[in-house]
């Protein structure tokens, strides 16, 4: 890897350990070249060289280090960069060290229970920290999987007391365990580690004063990590991500950002996020998260597939008729009108979750169950993919029905003539050797009859069948349910007991809080994935040209939709099925919607 460079603030790492690097400084003067980086004096950004003796990096290369330390003179933060070279070349290759998607816990545990670490929540007075982060950080601790010394700090525009913010927090925990018998116990353990600084996020001295807090604590130990988690919106992620580049990384450990979506509107806008926040961070140290990818039977997905031989040989077109991933809410968009009439249902849920999952159906084996590894076959798949047009889809908007369902045009935030879909079906193409002409048809909506989300398998008929079969149990299907009541069933022809010869479905069912003792207690996907940003396990996290990839997929139908005076959304009652339009779509590829 010739001429990969540390720049002062820089981005992307792809060196690997022992590879040559150079220095450079924020101007971009070259101050070493030598395994081990030498630096004397840094000033106004330009650095001299002096001798090996005078400074020591990590106790690592120089190419492994993220901290220069000045022997004389300030800290100078330095991170590896590529030298510029074509999108194409390059190559994410998973190392014999990282974590592996299957590493036992006891494996990961003993790793990252001796790493000192600050978590600290910027946007800790947002709902999403509210519902989601600060339960799940408590629930970690309640089963003791944090390590042994940490501190939760969190950071907000919001003037708060400590004792205001513990009782925020207080106000939010819950114990999902089914013996909850210790959890006020645990809850008074746990609230004195947390701590609370008000700051703006477009103000670096706002976050130096953030990083004195921190350093109190870390101040006894050798090594001390940061896991910045950016529970804001995204008109600030730039400005939050800049500011912890300049003021708020670790001086003794590593510095890891957790980013929320929604990660830009559109292909266009997200190249622009990328631009940015890459100039600040490195993709080692991003984690975007989709809490989807969380979840216990997507993470499941590839276990089913590739753990069990009578699988593989029949997943691809020879056997299967189409592929079907559907997502319903039972309730409207309450409370969240004014986010989501700028979103609609394709960005909020089908572009991210639901693409997500059918990379995960559809991709093929990895070389291994390393991060990379696993998020190359994704990226092949989604660029195997036909971009969608505006004839892909069929979208809908729902109506009132009574007193308590009021329709989406009537919720407070929507415009009065918005357009913007509520619910969206629409039929994707994969171009390769497997999955050539089947259907991967992906529904979703709002204030529909049900809530669930699942995917299902539907395999073609039999050949010659010599049984009289009812149309709708012909093909068997298997289903993945993800929520609620997780399970797994397979749904096949079967005789009546009896003196009858009569078919009729059956159903070989596995449900998860019967099968294990343990799914009485699943964590929720936000448990897992701050879990694995404190491994370093990356396998659950969307990589930067798989996201790219992702949108370039979507984005001209979503702006055919939006842009085209004759597109309207076809109206449907809240707590029906949706709009017709979505079953003649389906059968205009030869298919149904085998939910019904």
């Amino acid at each position: 890897m010739e001429g990969v460079g540390f720049v002062v603030g820089g981005v992307n790492r792809l060196a690997r350990r022992g590879d040559r690097g150079v220095l450079r400084c924020s101007r971009g003067h070259e101050v070493g070249s030598r395994r081990r980086v030498v630096v004397a004096d840094a000033e106004a950004g330009a650095a001299q060289v002096k001798t090996e003796k005078d400074v020591v990096v990590n106790g690592l290369p120089a190419d492994a280090a993220q901290d220069v330390v000045l022997t004389d003179g300030p800290k100078l933060l330095a991170r590896p960069e590529p030298v510029a070279q074509a999108r194409s070349e390059v190559v994410h290759v998973a190392g014999d060290s990282d974590p592996s998607l299957m590493d036992s816990m006891h494996k990961r545990l003993d790793a990252m229970k001796k790493q000192p670490v600050s978590i600290i929540v910027v946007g800790a007075s947002g709902d999403l920290a509210k519902k989601k982060t600060f339960p799940a950080i408590f629930s970690l601790f309640y089963h003791d999987l944090l390590p042994e010394d940490f501190v939760v700090y969190g950071y907000a525009r919001s003037k708060m007391s400590q004792e205001e913010f513990r009782e925020l927090i207080m106000s939010t925990l819950t114990c999902r365990v089914i013996d909850g018998r210790k959890c006020s116990e645990k809850m008074d353990e746990f609230l004195p580690r947390c701590h609370y600084v008000s700051g703006k996020y477009d103000v670096s001295s706002d976050f130096s004063a953030l990083s004195k807090e921190l350093a109190m604590f870390e101040s006894s130990n050798e090594v001390s990590n940061r896991l910045f988690y950016l529970a804001v919106p995204p008109s600030v992620f730039q400005k939050a991500a800049s500011n912890i580049n300049l003021a708020g990384r670790s001086p003794k450990g590593y510095t890891r950002v957790v980013v929320e979506k929604p990660f830009g509107k559109d292909s266009e806008s997200y190249r622009e996020l990328r631009a940015g926040l890459s100039s600040i961070l490195s993709e080692e140290e991003t984690y975007r998260i989709d809490h989807y990818l969380g979840k216990e039977l997507v993470q499941n997905l590839m276990s089913l597939r590739f753990a069990n031989s009578i699988f593989e040989p029949i997943w691809n077109r020879n056997y299967i008729q189409s592929v079907q991933l559907v997502f319903k809410e039972n309730f409207g968009v309450e409370g969240r009108a004014g986010y989501f009439d700028g979103v609609g249902i394709i960005r909020d849920i089908m572009q991210n979750h639901l693409l997500q999952v059918l990379a995960l159906v559809a991709m093929e084996p990895p070389v291994s169950l390393h991060a990379e590894d696993i998020r190359n076959e994704k990226v092949k798949l989604l660029r195997s993919m036909e971009k969608l047009s505006k004839d892909s889809f069929v979208i809908g908007q729902y109506e009132g029905k009574g007193e308590g369902q009021p329709g989406y045009r009537a919720d407070e935030g929507v415009a009065p003539r918005s357009k913007t879909p509520t619910f969206a079906a629409c039929v994707l193409n994969i171009r390769n050797q497997r999955w050539e002409g089947v259907p991967f048809m992906m529904k979703a909506g709002k204030a529909l009859d049900e809530r669930k989300a699942e995917i299902r398998i539907v395999f073609k008929p039999a050949a010659g069948s010599i049984f009289s079969v009812p149309n709708t149990i012909k093909n068997n299907e298997l289903v993945i349910k993800i929520q609620p009541d997780e399970s797994i069933y397979m749904r096949i022809a079967n005789k009546v007991p009896g003196l009858t010869s009569r078919m009729e479905e059956g159903r070989l069912n596995m449900f998860y809080r019967e099968a294990w003792e343990e799914s009485k207690d699943i964590p929720d996907a936000y448990e897992r994935l701050i879990l694995d940003v404190l491994n370093g396990e990356k396998s659950l996290f969307i990589r930067d040209d798989e996201l790219e990839v992702a949108w370039d997929i979507f984005s001209d139908a979503i702006h055919e939709l939006e842009e085209d005076p004759n597109v309207e959304p076809e109206s449907y009652k809240y707590g029906t099925r949706g709009p017709v339009g979505a079953d003649h779509l389906a059968a205009r590829h030869g298919s149904r919607w085998s939910e019904l």
